[in-house]
């Protein structure tokens, strides 16, 4: 029996999960760290903790499912898109790495825009510039700390700093590459007029593959300390959307997926590179070799829940310690006692800013609607619809470029809970459906690396064989009902507080 590992480099934690050449999830081990904040607005993380992260969770996969280590034939990575990783000439981290959620690189994007022109730079790479993705980070890099910009000698993505470590490799691959704002995602390459243009080195730049060729093998270094054998096979991988969407069977027209995970994601499969003129959505290449997709993202999904828990429910977090159960149950159990729209209470879930369909690293979480009548409960289930409301606003952009959906599945950690599929089936008027593998991005990149093997012929055929439904929900026109006109006042709030979130961010 072949088996193979799925390494997904997240903003919180890293995950890794050993599937076997049936594509049944064998087992999977989970490693958390911090996300530094020094300044506000700002998200910095130290690439040597993924490491840590990742020789942990490996070497307890090895060590739990007794596998023979020779069995172990290939290792997909995804991770956290957007990060910028600065390595010197000596292969030393010149700084801490600049996150997909850090928002410093305003200026920057406004800089970009200028020089190239808005609609160049969305006819080059697809997108538009957003103070997420990597160009303005190196960008920043050089306006800010030209001390660290002169030693740049590579700059990696936070799984391809993993996929160096493993094999010594400057590697990346199509869609993780479609998100640094370099990219010609149309052709499947690094933009090398793009790059000229804004005089930056070609040479930082790493060899591109597509998501499940082999880009490397495992070097002796790496295998020693992770307890696996030297050789084996790493191929490209995939964005963490990129990878969740194939470890939810997003590799065919007609099914899209809601993710709610720190960020919320709308994802939808295309066979071209198809382009909102307006670029409120991401056009980036699929892992499915020769495909493209096209998202929604909001930069606060369960973050917003997070927040909710560990600020505003610090009680709640300590019953479920005494119980031994988790506070995210306790949560979504009070809100289900509160009507629908939480008798008025409107929740915007800009805590990081906004990206879809809101690009302003000036926005602001807020509470619309309070009254005395409004407990905690209210609250939870106020940011519940609040993050789904923000979801739709990408979902109605997908449904406007005319994209087929058939049906909507459901993963991430929101999709764990039935009140939060139900608002989503209510919210969204579709057919929604959870499958029963729950291991996202890491589950996909393990398929990736079975496909890439030669275990499966394609990425379609692995996931039509690993991949199943097991429960629909549908939408029950009441809510429907209600929730529409709830999500009108919500849709129209970012526009009449739009100034007030500036004068408050230039306070």
């Amino acid at each position: 029996m072949a088996y193979f590992l799925g390494i997904d480099i997240g903003t919180t934690s890293t995950k890794t999960v050993l599937i076997n050449e049936e594509g049944i999830c064998i087992t999977s081990s989970t490693a958390e760290y911090i996300l530094n904040t020094p300044k506000p607005g700002w998200a910095e993380q130290e690439p040597e903790s993924w490491w840590e992260a990742v020789i942990k969770t490996v070497k307890d996969i090895v060590s739990k499912s007794e596998i023979p280590v020779e069995e172990l034939k290939g290792i997909g990575l995804s991770g956290q898109m957007h990060g910028s990783v600065f390595l010197d000439k000596d292969d030393n981290v010149i700084r801490p790495a600049i996150l997909w959620c850090d928002q410093r690189t305003g200026r920057q994007c406004e800089f970009i825009t200028r020089k190239i022109g808005k609609e160049k730079l969305i006819d080059l790479t697809c997108n538009p510039a957003l103070t997420g993705f990597t160009l303005p980070k190196v960008i920043w890099l050089r306006d800010n700390e030209p001390e660290n910009y002169w030693r740049v000698s590579k700059i990696l993505l936070p799984k391809d700093y993993i996929r160096f470590r493993l094999t010594g490799e400057y590697a990346t691959e199509v869609s993780d590459a479609s998100g640094t704002l370099m990219f010609d995602v149309t052709n499947r390459k690094w933009s090398d007029e793009l790059i000229e243009l804004m005089e930056l080195d070609k040479n930082w730049f790493p060899e591109c593959y597509e998501s499940v060729e082999v880009s490397g093998k495992v070097c002796k270094s790496a295998a020693g300390i992770l307890g696996i054998n030297q050789g084996v096979s790493v191929v490209g991988g995939g964005g963490d959307q990129a990878a969740g969407a194939v470890g939810n069977g997003i590799v065919e027209k007609g099914i899209i997926s809601a993710t709610l995970g720190t960020s919320g994601v709308v994802f939808a499969f295309s066979e071209r590179p198809g382009m909102d003129p307006e670029g409120r959505l991401h056009t980036f290449c699929h892992a499915v070799p020769g495909k493209w997709h096209i998202m929604g993202v909001m930069l606060s999904a369960g973050g917003s829940f997070r927040w909710l828990r560990d600020s505003l429910c610090k009680d709640v977090v300590a019953e479920a310690q005494l119980n031994r159960t988790d506070p995210y149950e306790i949560m979504t159990k009070a809100a289900e006692d509160v009507p629908i729209g939480s008798e008025g209470l409107i929740f915007l879930p800009y805590l990081s800013g906004e990206r879809t369909p809101h690009p302003n690293p000036k926005a602001r979480g807020s509470f619309i609607g309070l009254t005395l009548r409004h407990d905690k409960s209210h609250l939870i289930r106020s940011v519940m619809e609040g993050v789904v409301f923000g979801m739709n606003d990408s979902l109605n952009l997908i449904r406007e470029m005319n994209v087929e959906i058939n049906q909507i599945r459901l993963s991430g950690g929101g999709s764990r809970s039935e009140l939060w599929r139900q608002i989503q089936a209510d919210v969204y008027n579709s057919e929604t459906a959870v499958i029963n593998v729950d291991e996202g991005p890491a589950f996909g990149a393990a398929l990736l690396a079975a496909t890439g093997t030669g275990y499966f012929n394609s990425v379609e055929e692995a996931c039509k064989q690993s991949i199943k439904i097991i429960k629909s929900y549908n939408p029950v026109q009441e809510n429907v009902n209600i929730y529409k006109n709830y999500y009108e006042i919500y849709h129209s709030l970012y526009n009449k507080l739009k100034l007030t979130f500036s004068e408050i961010s230039d306070l």
